[in-house]
């Protein structure tokens, strides 16, 4: 059982709790929680003004509102800004942005009471899950539209998933023994101020991409070794003249992967070739930046999740309350861009690698990988469809974080757009795991070509394991099956695991 200690949880620990990991809340966190509720309460019973506990919102917050309207306050608030649109997000990602609410709450900065946060770690423990439309936020004041609409689960309202399954949420909390939730004064805003779910959406593009990344070194290669490249390029030596970390990781990667292969062995001399083209030599540059990219994002993001982003913040060892801008997702909208670019071109060079090893005049292979070019087409389509998909991402990969379109009559006039930012990233990462699919299936296709001759017994075992789901490429045959089935051992990780190379970079060993 994980322990759940606000502020101070690492990168492994937002994905274990991503992936299902069961946890309680760090005991200790309650007393700050309890004495941020009691600076409130002092608040209203002096009848002070003070922005979120008795004020309108943005525009509104001069206006007044009455002892008396206080609940109806924060009730109205989360009612008026559920507003969301679009597909709902997965019940396994809104489970984490929960989580990352519960972890910003409990750091006694928010004013809510004990007994909210209780209502909160309620729905983890109980599985209900609040219906989120994706679409809505503009990355500030927070994440203002989804989050109410996770608040509204809380008050019974809409609907909820528990274990997968769609209820009215009045009708899901009945049914485990628990009322709606009656807000007190700040706590609607809490629940809404603040960047979980731009937060929650960028951390699990950065765990498909960590993943995707690591695989897209051994289809690399698998391609280097089929296109019967050097890997002297990888010389530990070169790298280290350079010194960027992730470019000295991948290369040592590239090195182990392609130890003591007969196939390299066969060309050590005799080979006319100087110098192999960039998408094999290069590897270690382009993937090695794109690794260091990763490893800033999860920086910027580990960060963030430990922050707390709402407004105002309460302080309560000198019973304030101060406004400020924690809210503006600024450096999750810059953490998402990078993780796009990171994206795109891991992509980018998987595709060259395809385009080279279905080109007869690149590799030396027969055309399109097909023994009989002419009456079989072979891979052609399948480089098509990864050029699609790469061309796509290049799209996707604008930066969502140099626009800002003015908000709530210009009080909120300049804003983040970290949210969508971070929600292209995993529209991306399907993207990626398709090419790293296709290159997969064409990288195993064009060694299979080169029989008798054997890749080593590394990249052996990543060959094995998709002709063990996927045969060799005779005449043509329906394609979608086998990419599909390629892609699915990428995207869960079966390849990496097949090949067992304890080299290939992890963000938090190599990255510290």
């Amino acid at each position: 059982m994980m322990v759940l200690t606000p502020g101070a949880m690492r990168y492994g620990d937002w994905r274990a709790l991503y992936d299902g990991a069961d946890f309680t809340l760090e005991p200790a966190c309650r007393a700050g929680v309890a004495a941020s509720a009691a600076v409130v309460a002092a608040i209203v019973d002096k009848d002070d003004a003070v922005y979120g506990i008795n004020t309108g919102f943005g525009l509104l917050a001069s206006t007044r509102i009455d002892r008396a309207d206080l609940a109806t306050l924060q009730r109205n608030l989360v009612l008026s800004h559920a507003a969301g649109v679009g597909d709902p997000l997965p019940a396994k990602l809104v489970r984490l942005i929960l989580i990352l609410k519960i972890a910003s709450l409990a750091q006694g900065a928010s004013g809510i009471r004990p007994e909210t946060l209780d209502a909160l770690m309620a729905l983890v423990t109980h599985d209900i899950m609040p219906i989120i439309p994706a679409q809505g936020s503009v990355g500030a004041s927070g994440d203002l539209a989804p989050l109410a609409h996770l608040a509204c689960g809380l008050l019974g309202i809409g609907d909820v998933l528990v274990a997968g399954v769609r209820k009215p949420a009045a009708q899901a909390l009945s049914e485990v023994g628990l009322a709606p939730v009656t807000l007190g004064p700040k706590e609607g805003l809490a629940l809404l101020n603040g960047t979980q779910v731009s937060t929650a959406i960028a951390l699990v593009g950065l765990f498909e991409a960590d993943d995707l990344c690591r695989a897209a070194l051994i289809t690399g290669a698998l391609s280097t070794d089929a296109a019967r490249g050097s890997d002297a390029p990888f010389d530990e030596r070169i790298h280290q003249l350079r010194g960027h970390a992730g470019q000295i990781a991948v290369a040592r990667a590239l090195r182990s992967l392609m130890a003591a292969s007969p196939i390299r062995d066969s060309h050590r001399t005799g080979d006319p070739r100087v110098q192999d083209p960039y998408c094999l030599r290069c590897q270690p540059q382009v993937m090695g930046a794109v690794f260091d990219l990763l490893a800033q994002v999860r920086r910027t993001l580990s960060i963030e999740a430990n922050g707390v982003s709402d407004n105002p913040l309460v302080f309560a060892g000198t019973n304030e309350v101060i406004s400020g801008g924690n809210f503006h997702a600024e450096p999750v909208a810059f953490a998402a861009d990078l993780l796009a670019l990171a994206i795109a071109e891991a992509g980018s060079i998987a595709e060259r690698r395809i385009a080279m090893l279905v080109d007869p005049a690149h590799s030396g292979l027969p055309a399109f990988l097909t023994r009989k070019p002419g009456l079989n087409s072979g891979y052609m389509i399948a480089h098509v469809t990864a050029a699609a998909l790469v061309s796509e991402n290049r799209m996707l990969a604008h930066p969502a974080s140099v626009d800002s379109i003015p908000t709530s009559a210009n009080q909120e006039d300049h804003v983040s757009m970290a949210t969508h930012g971070a929600l292209r990233s995993l529209r991306m990462a399907g993207n990626l795991a398709s090419v790293l699919g296709i290159e997969y299936l064409v990288a195993c296709q064009a060694l299979d070509c080169l029989a008798p001759l054997r890749t080593n017994e590394m990249l052996g075992r990543a060959h094995g394991l998709l002709r063990a789901a996927v045969p060799e490429l005779g005449d043509d045959r329906l394609l979608a099956p086998d990419i599909a089935a390629a892609r699915a051992l990428v995207v869960s990780n079966e390849v990496a695991r097949s090949v067992a190379c304890d080299e290939l970079p992890v963000l938090e060993r190599d990255f510290a």
